[in-house]
């Protein structure tokens, strides 16, 4: 016959056993969608070269606009889906098909309006500014992505760490930022290719599915 502290042994190697056979499962999950969001980021930075390469800013005003309006959205359907099933960022990658499908909503739009910012602070402000909730979820966005792990290590950290909303007049930029947004507007003012508008603005729009 067992005795209590055996017992109590056998269950605590047991469930040891077991939280150590479900991690590679969860950590496997989160590698496999750090490969699938570098395939998807870098389907937005194409849209988004596009963008750049339009000599048209009048045409790039109405482009961000919709983008904005709709990344925003889409942050904060996401974030009431992600609250509701009480998701923090740190937790093992969601099983769920619709916890997983905000996850994922939530990092890429997120670094995708880092991108947009970077490359066009100027029109990005003339809407960001105009639109006082959207500060609330790009730093609730933000945080949740830092502590997610999947830019950890990874090539788009900087996009992160250039984004800064609690600076007053919300700075999107450092001086990195402005470096790399002078070289977008040097290298857009000599593109000579024209870009088809309306698959542009389709490209734009499906960054944000």
């Amino acid at each position: 016959m067992w005795s209590v502290s055996a017992v109590i042994l056998a269950l605590a190697a047991f469930s040891s056993a077991d939280s150590d056979s479900q991690r590679p499962r969860h950590d496997s999950s989160l590698e496999i969608y750090k490969r699938l969001f570098e395939t998807k980021r870098k389907d937005q930075l194409n849209a988004l070269k596009n963008l750049v390469e339009l000599n048209d800013i009048n045409q790039q005003y109405k482009i961000i606009d919709i983008m904005l309006k709709g990344l925003f959205k889409v942050l904060e359907d996401s974030r009431q889906i992600l609250v509701a099933a009480n998701m923090q960022p740190d937790d093992p990658f969601p099983m769920d098909d619709k916890i997983k499908e905000a996850y994922s909503h939530v990092v890429e739009n997120t670094a995708f309006f880092g991108d947009v910012a970077l490359r066009f602070p100027r029109i990005v402000h003339h809407y960001y500014d105009r639109n006082a909730d959207w500060g609330g979820l790009l730093r609730w966005g933000l945080n949740f992505c830092n502590q997610t792990g999947v830019f950890t290590g990874g090539a788009h950290q900087h996009v992160l760490t250039l984004v800064k909303p609690d600076v007053p007049n919300v700075t999107l930029l450092s001086e990195r930022g402005l470096h790399n947004t002078r070289k977008a507007a040097r290298f857009q003012a000599t593109s000579k290719r024209c870009t088809d508008v309306p698959f542009l603005l389709a490209a734009a729009k499906q960054t944000l599915v």
